[in-house]
C-alpha cells in the first residue's frame, strides 16, 4: 500500500493552522515554504482555518495569524477556508466510509474504552474495539455513538515522502481513530483529508511533528477511492541550543520580529534558508526565492534559530531598504517609546535615515540611531557638554559657527571638506573639535559624524542648535 503519484496537474499547496495563539515563528516558516513552491511551479496558494476545536479556537487567534501573515505579506491566492463550517462535508465522507465498510460505529462509553485501552496497554497489544467486527442492532443505533475508521491489517504502510523519503508504518501499530465524536463532530484527521481533497491540494508541505498523522490520513484517502497527495515533512525549527523552540529562547511569534525590528522581506529571506539551502546563499531576494525554492532543498535535520545571522541578515535589507519607508517605521518606534509627535518629525527622519542606516541591524537600533534628529530646542546641555563649550573650545565652536553660518552648501561631502579645512586652520586636531560640536547638536545623544549630523539636521536646525548651546555657555 504505496503513495500513488500525484496526477500531473497545478500544483495547490496550503497553510492550514489551528487558531489557538499567535502565529508561531515554526508556523511562518511553514506558510512561506507552501507559498514559495506554489510560486515556484505557478500554482496556487491556499489558506485554511482549522478551527473544529471550538474551545480553544478564538477570533483573536485568527486576526493573529492573519495579521502576522500579513506583515510578511504571504496573501493565498483565494479566500481562506474555515474547517468548522465544513462539518456537514466531513460527516458526508464517514457516512460514505461506513457504506463501504472502511468505518464501523463504536457504542462504547469513554469509561469503557478506558478500561479496555487500559487492558490492551497491560498485555502490550493495541487497543481494539470490540464493535469492530460486531453488527449494531436498530436498538443500538438510537445510543450515542462514535464512528471509527477500520484500517486494514497486517498491511504496510509506505509513504514516498519529499523530505523524509521512503516512510512505513505497520498497520497492527496503528488505531482504530475516531473519525465522528458522539456528538457527530468530525476528528482532525478525517476534516484534513476531505478540505485537502476538496480543495485541490496536491502538496501538503508542513512540520514533521505531522509525519505519524501522513499514515492515518493515506488510508482514509486510499478508502475514499482519492489520489493521495505528496507529502512533505519539513523539520521543526530548534533554538541554538538545539532544544525545541521554547519561550526561553525568546521570540516565538511573528509579531514578535516585526516588534524587535526585523523587516519582513529579511524575515522571508531568513525563515527561507532556515532548513532550506540553494548553494551557499545566504541572501536572496524575494524572486530568486521564487525562482529557485523546491522541496529537494530542504533538509532533513532540524534547523537551528541563529539570531546573529538573522540580525546579519536583517542589516543587508535595511540597507537596500527604501528611506521613506525605513523613516515611517522608526518613527512608529520612535511613538511607541513615548515620543510626542511633531509637524516635521518625518521630514527629520528622512533626512536623517540615509547617514545611520548602514550601521543598524533593526529598525529599533535605527530609532535609538535618529533619537538626535527629533529632539526640540533648545537641546539641555549637560555639564560635561557645557565644559566642552566652554572656555577656548567654545570660543572655538563660535568661528566654526559663524562660518557655516556664510556656508552655501550644505552636501555632506562639502560639509566634510570644511570641517576638515577649519581644523586645519586652527591648528588643531578635529578631536578638539567633534565632542563639543556633539554636545551641541546632539545634548551628547548617539549620531553619526560631524559632517553627516550637520547634513542630517538641516542648516537651519544644525545653526539653531549651535546658537542654542553657545548661548547656555554664556
Amino acid at each position: 500500500m504505496t503513495s500513488p503519484s500525484s496526477p500531473a496537474s497545478e500544483v495547490v499547496t496550503r497553510f492550514a493552522p489551528s487558531p489557538t495563539g499567535y502565529l508561531h515563528i515554526g508556523g511562518a516558516r511553514t506558510a512561506l515554504f507552501n507559498f514559495l513552491f506554489a510560486r515556484r511551479h505557478n500554482g496556487k496558494f491556499l489558506v485554511r482555518i482549522e478551527d473544529t476545536d471550538r474551545e480553544r479556537s478564538t477570533d483573536a487567534a485568527v486576526k493573529a495569524i492573519f495579521d502576522g501573515m500579513s506583515w510578511l505579506e504571504l496573501f493565498a491566492d483565494e479566500e481562506p477556508v474555515f474547517q468548522f463550517s465544513r462539518a456537514e462535508r466531513h460527516r458526508e465522507a464517514a457516512n460514505q466510509l461506513l457504506e463501504s465498510g472502511h468505518a464501523y460505529r463504536d457504542f462504547l462509553t469513554a469509561e469503557e474504552t478506558g478500561a479496555l485501552r487500559d487492558e490492551a496497554k497491560a498485555k502490550n497489544v493495541q487497543f481494539v474495539s470490540p464493535w469492530r467486527d460486531r453488527e449494531p442492532t436498530v436498538d443500538d443505533l438510537s445510543k450515542p455513538h462514535t464512528v471509527r475508521f477500520r484500517r486494514p491489517l497486517d498491511t504496510a504502510v509506505v509513504v514516498e515522502d519529499a523530505v523524509q523519503g521512503r516512510v512505513q508504518w505497520d498497520s497492527a501499530a496503528l488505531d482504530d481513530l475516531v473519525i465522528l465524536r458522539s456528538d457527530g463532530a468530525p476528528t482532525y484527521n478525517l476534516a484534513v483529508v476531505v478540505d485537502d481533497h476538496d480543495m485541490g491540494v496536491t502538496h501538503v508541505i508542513r512540520g514533521d511533528d505531522h509525519l505519524n498523522n501522513a499514515a492515518r490520513q493515506a488510508l482514509i484517502y486510499d478508502s475514499l477511492g482519492w489520489t493521495r497527495p505528496t507529502f512533505a515533512h519539513i523539520p521543526l525549527i530548534h533554538g541554538p541550543d538545539g532544544a525545541k523552540l521554547s519561550k526561553r529562547h525568546g521570540a516565538q511569534a511573528v509579531h514578535e520580529y516585526a516588534e524587535m525590528g526585523y523587516l519582513p522581506e529579511a524575515m522571508r529571506n531568513y525563515l527561507t534558508r532556515l532548513g532550506w539551502a540553494h548553494g551557499d546563499d545566504e541572501l536572496f531576494s524575494d524572486e530568486q526565492a521564487r525562482q529557485w525554492f523546491d522541496l529537494d532543498g530542504v533538509g532533513k535535520a532540524p534547523a537551528r534559530l541563529d539570531f546573529d545571522k538573522l540580525a546579519h541578515v536583517n542589516s543587508h535589507w535595511i540597507r537596500l531598504a527604501d528611506d521613506d519607508r525605513l523613516a515611517k517605521i522608526t518613527l512608529d518606534a520612535h511613538l511607541s517609546r513615548g515620543h510626542t509627535l511633531a509637524p516635521d518629525d518625518e521630514a527629520r527622519l528622512m533626512r536623517a535615515i540615509p547617514f545611520v542606516k548602514d550601521r543598524a541591524k533593526t529598525t529599533l537600533e535605527l530609532a535609538d540611531q535618529t533619537a538626535f534628529a527629533l529632539k526640540t530646542r533648545p537641546l539641555a546641555i549637560d555639564d560635561k557638554g557645557r565644559g566642552l563649550l566652554s572656555g577656548d573650545s567654545g570660543e572655538r565652536i563660535g568661528r566654526l559657527r559663524d562660518r557655516l553660518n556664510l556656508f552655501a552648501s550644505w552636501d555632506v561631502f562639502a560639509l566634510d571638506a570644511e570641517l576638515k579645512a577649519f581644523a586645519e586652520e586652527e591648528g588643531v586636531g578635529f578631536g578638539k573639535i567633534g565632542p563639543a560640536m556633539r554636545a551641541a547638536l546632539t545634548g551628547g545623544a548617539a549620531s553619526p559624524d560631524i559632517a553627516k549630523t550637520l547634513a542630517a539636521l538641516g542648516r537651519e536646525e544644525a545653526l539653531g542648535r549651535l546658537d542654542d548651546a553657545l548661548q547656555q555657555t554664556i
